[in-house]
């Protein structure tokens, strides 16, 4: 008997590691893996459609302390970027979806182009580890830079690595 539950651990254990095809990891210089997801207003937006487009990619969620540290600067660099083809994704893993999300910004007063990732699925197929986690993609939707942990994204130096990459193209 002993043998028989052992053999049926070891059978879950190996298909729970992976029997099924594995995505290549994701790393800087390689091609940021692309999806869907909808924002907040429910309206599907898929990575892919903003080539030409340099994304700042943020894995995020509303209990995180680090993530809403960084979020007053992810604002204000949203906002110095307007109007240049730049778009930012925060991706919120939050499981309590828009609702968690909505009321994060009202009590915040602030606000960002937010996709919900409840399931965190996305997050996973980016190998994400914890929140926050960002990728910034270039133009040609390659991913020049991982940043584990928070961040000031409105710095002058984050700003002149987004306008080089910008004028990159």
């Amino acid at each position: 008997m002993k043998r028989w539950i052992c053999a049926v651990f070891l059978l879950m254990v190996f298909a729970a590691s992976g029997c099924s095809k594995r995505e290549a990891p994701v790393v800087e210089g390689k091609p940021a893996p692309d999806f869907t997801l909808n924002d907040l207003s429910g309206r599907p937006v898929q990575l892919s459609s903003l080539k030409g487009k340099v994304v700042l990619l943020n894995f995020w969620a509303t209990w995180c302390p680090p993530c809403r540290e960084e979020i007053p600067s992810m604002v204000r660099l949203n906002q110095a970027m307007q109007g240049k083809p730049f778009q930012m994704l925060a991706v919120s893993i939050d499981e309590g979806g828009r609702d968690a999300v909505q009321a994060f910004f009202a009590k915040g007063g602030v606000s960002l182009p937010t996709l919900l990732d409840t399931d965190g699925t996305v997050a996973r197929r980016y190998g994400t580890t914890g929140v926050p986690e960002t990728f910034v993609i270039d133009a040609k939707g390659v991913i020049m830079k991982k940043v584990v942990g928070p961040m000031d994204w409105s710095s002058a130096e984050v700003l002149a690595a987004l306008e080089e990459l910008i004028v990159r193209k």
